[in-house]
């Protein structure tokens, strides 16, 4: 499993009406798109939710790396990004666990994600322990009520943990150090089923 994101940061006075309308019809371009777990077409509007920016967010979980590159390089959907936008950065994470949660068959409304840096240890075993309670946090949100989905992924380019949960209607308040909170547009989820389950190393 592989997680990919590009935040598209807009100005404070832009119309996210028109990202609403933009998800509203192009969205479904890719819910049959081979190799692809799912995309969340997330939206942050400034003064919603505490957010401070407007941004449009694409989160994607892919099944494997070549169809994420194939993707990004190859056509069927990224280009119409680059060409109304021009070319985001981005993200990628390496899959370390996935689960389904209880409202997996929901329609998710909502998503949050917390990216924080995972500390230098001398001993590798003390940072594969602190992934391995990450991970076990992350199976305990999984079962909570609302979840549809948690993932959790690391960037060995900047050191940094991200944990990503879909939820059925809203991000509960308090607690999971949440950083963002996202309005979730639409969701493609074609290939969800063929993600593996679980930890993943």
């Amino acid at each position: 499993m592989y997680a990919m994101q590009y935040e598209i940061t807009l100005p404070a006075d832009y119309d996210m009406g028109v990202i609403r309308h933009r998800v509203a019809t192009r969205g479904h371009a890719l819910d049959d798109r081979a190799g692809l777990g799912l995309k969340a077409y997330l939206i942050r509007e400034r003064g919603r939710g505490g957010s401070p920016v407007n941004q449009y967010a694409p989160f994607y979980l892919w099944r494997d790396g070549g169809a994420m590159a194939e993707f990004l390089v190859g056509g069927g959907g990224f280009q119409g990004i680059v060409a109304d936008f021009g070319r985001p950065a981005v993200r990628q994470w390496t899959g370390i666990a996935c689960h389904p949660g209880p409202a997996r068959g929901a329609v998710p409304r909502a998503a949050s994600r917390r990216v924080g840096p995972l500390p230098v240890a001398e001993d590798p075993g003390a940072l594969a322990a602190l992934v391995a309670e990450e991970a076990a946090r992350l199976a305990e949100t999984a079962g909570r009520e609302g979840v549809h989905t948690a993932a959790l992924a690391f960037d060995p380019c900047r050191w940094e943990l991200m944990r990503f949960v879909l939820w059925e209607h809203e991000v509960p308040e308090g607690g999971d150090g949440v950083t963002e909170r996202y309005e979730v547009g639409h969701l493609s989820a074609p290939c969800l089923d063929d993600v593996a389950v679980g930890r993943q190393w």
